[in-house]
């Protein structure tokens, strides 16, 4: 270390005091700086310091204590900014002041340990080995030097545990972390009960314990830890200024509250409890625990001082909590925050800082799992970039070179799958086989090391179709397996992949036991234990997958199983948009498990499947406002909570991404669902309420069709089926509709949004264009005569309605179909070529997205006068005008005197927040204006109303209670989302969700001229009646464009075919 250099001469404002008075302030100061943390307590006690060791004279006896006490503050004021220039001052004096004291000095031992404590720093931030070794030195000669009955023992036992572990962490030898427990245990021991110190020893005894976990997996240390750490707690009296730090690893709430505002200890208690959350998330998986390591770290983060050196570690364990929730949850932003808290890391960060390479292979995990959900090859080639340069950086020897080799490896196998370049599978086995060399027998990640590698020779074994490579990878993935613990979060991996290299083995031998090897793996990986739902939905999708293939694997449990975790994977703690986001990714589940029950002849529960599995994030919003009058009356304790709750999580949930408020942030949600789920458990545990807000069944289903027929469609490939729901009837009548596919549904698809294109049909007032066009319109036809031929006639055929004598009390149909079927006019099926063959002549045709839809609607007489709100908006800025609108609130106003209270809201007077608040005060709303499908978030869909849009989003917000008629007269108001047909995210079917049970809509524009005919038949036809609720609003409609169809012709389909109903 070199000697001493003769310190400068400093100015004190006190220049009269001697060495010792400025010794004693010194002192003072800092011991303020370590209660208060306030930096300029530091430097005046270095300032003093300072002062009294120059007015010290060489060679006095109390110059060993000057040196050391500078050095200690020097010391304090680097933990505090990070100056490396202090430490090396403070290295420098406390070097002296241990070779000045005398061996038979009783200061030895304490100096001895600041200096070893002092090592360990300079570690910390330099990472060399060599101040690691000194600090065990100087902890070891300080212990032998302290008699056995000195009180300080304890501590040189605790100093030295400190440099073990410390050397643990760096080296990975397993008998460092051993020695360290025994020396916290040691210092345990002999500290005595009631002593001041005694919490302290639990804690770093805890902690170590935890290390001990985080290596052997062992969950009996995981329990010490947290068992240690509470009794810190416990022993900790409330005035204690460390009480925080031991409520800190027990209770964020508590430690909060005792801890004054500034404390310097406070951003590194919330950083220590964020990393003991992370670890027993890692280990059991529970989301809470992610959760609440979240909320420290961002405390951590948020109290911590710029400039300060542990900036760079606590936006990087931010970063990989915010990734480990992104994978748990799959929610885009969070791994966005991820990369962006990982990647401030480096501006923070010293060159030669021993963290780096974590840092790099932390970003390098983030980049990778971005260029896994978005496909962006740059995001990949970063990924490797990231982690190449953390395994350079990485010392031999060191304890995480295994996980730097694993992680390359992955990143190398997945840019071979992308490229199929034969070098990068090289490179993944070189590594993969690396990894798992270095990692020791015990470690807990020896079984992602062993699946890792089988999985790159499952690769290989698929490139070059050597069966050694495909038995490398069923020995490795058996081991992965068989090391993972019960009820590990990673063991539905082992599972799915076992199960995989099983399949791969069938198809290259044809032999049928390796093919029911496979299938108790793939059960058990689609379980739900500890693991992310998300994943355990993939894996059931992969055995749905081959289920559908080989019918050994039981197509009808594999899609159950995929079917039951669909609600977790579409979890109720994602906002709307995040959960339709995730619901792209499910596969047409709904329509390919119908399609395997339907072949197995389990027509009821093909329905119920099609109900579960579709209109799924409907479904969940009519479940949160579910009443609970019923359960009121019993329980009416419980009743309120699980009411406060849903409706707090429906309000938060029905939220867009980006949070703008506390209720409305990711972790507020993510408490929220939980409780919920908890509650609805303890409400089905009461007798008589086993069922409660439970998915319908088929008994419960077919009440649907109490009101008139209802026929299902579900077309998937080439299979298309008919499940027919008919009244009073205790079976599903089942009709194969052999001569309609999918293909041929998105081939009519495709034709009829030509038509609408060349028309011009995309909002409410298109002008006809003129028939200079050069090329013919679509043939829309042909596509109806197809829908009629091969999907709408043979059902009536089979019901015996083509050959029925024509009559004005036609039968009604509700028409529920799936897929891409939802986008197609059924209601205007016919050969119009042919007299009579079509289905208007037959039938009256409503829809409906699922058949729940139907069952909590009831008629609605009007012997109560219903309170009818109409709106228009005849101009609307960038849009054509509507004069149509003004003849249209005539008509109604016409039809509704001395039958219903009518209002209206015109122009300015029709705000979106004044018509929401008018919608609660009427029965039944008219809306006459334009409107628009947004097709990038079909939640912003709207009405253009003054000075705003009413979105979908803010309408489902809405529960509207004994509401009748919805009426929108307005631009595709019932255009569906491609993306997610059986999702039904249209104006209409949010006005169905917000309360009202009977919706006349626009499967695309409407001509302005229009409107008013058909909104003119429609009212003056339900006022005459009395009544909806039973098929009358479908009724009216069907006559208002028959009338509407004989005006303007028959083959004017653009105009009189977009008029749907739906509902009840």
């Amino acid at each position: 270390m070199g000697s001493i250099e003769p310190p400068v001469r400093v100015y004190c404002q006190e220049d009269n005091l001697d060495y010792e008075e400025l010794h004693s302030r010194a002192e003072i100061h800092g011991r303020q700086f370590k209660r208060f943390g306030k930096l300029e307590d530091v430097e005046k006690a270095i300032e003093y310091g300072r002062c009294a060791l120059d007015l010290t004279p060489r060679g006095h006896p109390e110059e060993p204590s000057r040196l050391t006490s500078l050095g200690i503050y020097l010391q304090d004021r680097f933990q505090r900014l990070g100056d490396l220039e202090d430490m090396n001052q403070s290295m420098v004096y406390l070097v002296r002041a241990v070779e000045l004291t005398p061996e038979n000095n009783t200061s030895l031992p304490f100096r001895l340990g600041k200096l070893g404590r002092s090592y360990i720093d300079r570690f910390r931030r330099l990472g060399t080995i060599e101040d690691l070794k000194k600090s065990i030195e100087c902890g070891s000669r300080a212990l032998e030097l302290t008699p056995s009955s000195h009180p300080d023992l304890t501590s040189r036992h605790a100093e030295l545990g400190l440099s073990y572990i410390h050397r643990y962490r760096r080296l990975g030898a397993i008998d460092d972390l051993e020695k360290s427990i025994r020396c916290f245990s040691r210092a345990l021991d002999l500290t005595p009960d009631g002593h001041p110190d005694l919490p302290s020893r639990h804690t770093d005894l805890g902690a170590t314990y935890s290390d001990r976990y985080r290596r052997l997996g062992v969950i009996d240390d995981l329990e010490k830890s947290m068992e240690c750490f509470s009794c810190a707690l416990e022993l900790t009296p409330d005035s204690h200024p460390e009480l925080p730090s031991r409520h800190a690893n027990i209770g964020l709430t508590r430690a909060l509250e005792l801890t004054p505002d500034g404390h310097p200890g406070l951003p590194s208690h919330h950083a220590n409890l964020g990393l003991s959350y992370s670890d027993r998330y890692g280990r059991l998986g529970a989301i809470g625990d992610l959760e609440k390591s979240i909320e420290c770290f961002s405390c951590a983060l948020g109290l911590t001082p710029s400039g300060h050196p542990d900036l760079p570690s606590h936006h990087a364990s931010l970063g990989v909590s915010y990734n480990d929730r992104y994978r748990r949850l799959g929610a885009i932003d969070d791994l966005e925050k991820a990369i962006q808290c990982l990647t401030c890391v480096f501006n923070l960060t010293p060159d030669d800082h021993p963290d780096l390479p974590s840092h790099h292979a932390s970003l390098g995990v983030s980049y990778s799992d971005r260029y896994q959900r978005l496909g962006a090859f740059d995001d990949l080639e970063k990924a490797i970039q990231c982690r190449t340069r953390a395994l350079e950086l990485t010392p031999d020897g060191h304890p995480d070179l295994p996980f730097r080799h694993a992680s390359l490896g992955v990143s190398s196998s997945r840019r071979y799958r992308r490229l199929g370049v034969i070098d990068d599978l090289e490179k993944s086995i070189e590594c993969f086989s690396r990894a798992l060399e270095l990692t020791p027998d015990g470690h807990p990640d020896l079984p992602s090391r062993h699946a890792n590698l089988g999985l790159s020779y499952s690769d290989r074994h698929r490139r070059l179709g050597v069966m050694k490579d495909l038995e490398k990878s069923i020995k490795c993935k058996t081991r992965a397996l068989n090391l993972t613990p019960e009820a590990h979060p990673a063991l539905s991996l082992q599972y799915s992949n076992l199960a995989m290299s099983y399949h791969d083995q069938y198809k290259r031998t044809a032999d049928p036991s390796h093919l029911k090897s496979s299938l108790d793996p793939f059960r058990k990986s689609s379980q739900l234990l500890n693991g992310a739902p998300r994943d355990a939905f993939t894996y059931a999708l992969k055995w749905t997958k081959f289920a559908s293939q080989y019918t050994y694997l039981n197509p009808v449990e594999a899609f159950r199983a995929t079917i039951e975790l669909l609600p977790h994977f579409i979890w109720l703690g994602a906002t709307t948009s995040q959960r339709y986001q995730d619901l792209a990714l499910a596969d047409n589940v709904a329509l390919r498990a119908a399609s395997a029950a339907i072949q197995s002849s389990n027509y009821n529960l093909a329905l119920e499947w099609l109900e579960h599995a579709r209109c799924v994030v409907w479904n969940q919003t009519l479940m949160l406002r579910s009443p609970v009058e019923k359960l009121m009356l019993s329980y009416p304790d419980l009743a309120s909570r699980i009411q406060s709750v849903s409706q707090r999580l429906h309000r938060a949930s029905s939220g867009s991404l980006a949070p703008t408020s506390v209720t409305d942030s990711p972790e507020y949600r993510h408490r929220l669902a939980p409780e919920y789920e908890k509650l609805l458990a303890e409400v089905r545990l009461v007798p008589e309420f086993e069922d409660f807000i439970c998915p319908n069944k088929f008994h419960g289903l077919k009440r649907a069709a109490r009101n008139g027929l209802i026929v299902v469609i579900n077309c998937y490939k080439a299979q298309c089926d008919a499940l027919l729901v008919l009244p009073s009837h205790d079976h599903i009548a089942h009709l194969a509709l052999l001569g309609f596919t999918e293909r041929k549904a998105r081939h009519t698809r495709s034709e009829i949004e030509k038509l609408l294109q060349k028309k011009g049909l995309r909002e409410r007032g298109f002008k006809i264009k003129g028939n200079c066009q050069r090329e013919p319109d679509p043939d829309i036809g042909l596509v109806l005569a197809d829908i009629w031929n091969n999907v709408v006639k043979p059902v009536l055929n089979y019901l015996g309605y083509i050959n029925n004598e024509p009559t004005d009390d036609l039968p009604h149909i509700t028409w529920c179909p799936t897929g891409a079927l939802n986008f197609l006019p059924l209601h205007a099926a016919g050969d119009y070529e042919q007299p009579g063959c079509r289905v208007f002549n037959h039938v009256i045709s409503s829809y409906t997205p699922t058949l729940s839809a139907l069952l909590a609607s009831n008629p609605t007489e009007l012997s109560a006068i219903p309170r009818v709100l109409v709106i228009s908006q005849a101009a609307t800025s960038g849009y054509s005008r509507l004069p149509g609108t003004a003849r249209e609130l005539e008509h109604i106003r016409t039809h509704t005197q001395d039958r219903a209270e009518y209002t209206q809201l015109i122009d300015r007077g029709a705000t979106p927040a004044i018509v929401l608040d008018a919608m609660e005060q009427h029965d039944w709303v008219h809306l006459a204006c334009h409107a628009q499908q947004n097709i990038r978030d079909p939640t912003k869909s709207g009405f253009f109303l003054h000075g705003g849009t009413l979105g979908l989003a803010a309408i489902t917000q809405r529960s509207f209670r004994n509401k009748g008629l919805a009426f929108l007269s307005a631009c595709q108001t019932a255009t569906g989302d491609e993306k997610l047909p059986d999702e039904a995210i249209h104006l209409a079917s949010g006005m169905l969700m917000a309360g009202y049970p009977s919706v006349i809509a626009s499967m695309w524009s409407v001509m302005d001229a229009d409107a008013p005919f058909v909104a003119d038949r429609v009212y003056a036809q339900l006022m005459k009646v009395g009544k909806i609720g039973n098929g009358e609003a479908g009724k009216a409609l069907h006559y208002a464009v028959a009338g509407l169809r004989e005006k303007v012709g028959e083959k004017e389909y653009g105009r009189w075919v977009p008029y749907i109903h739906i509902g009840s």
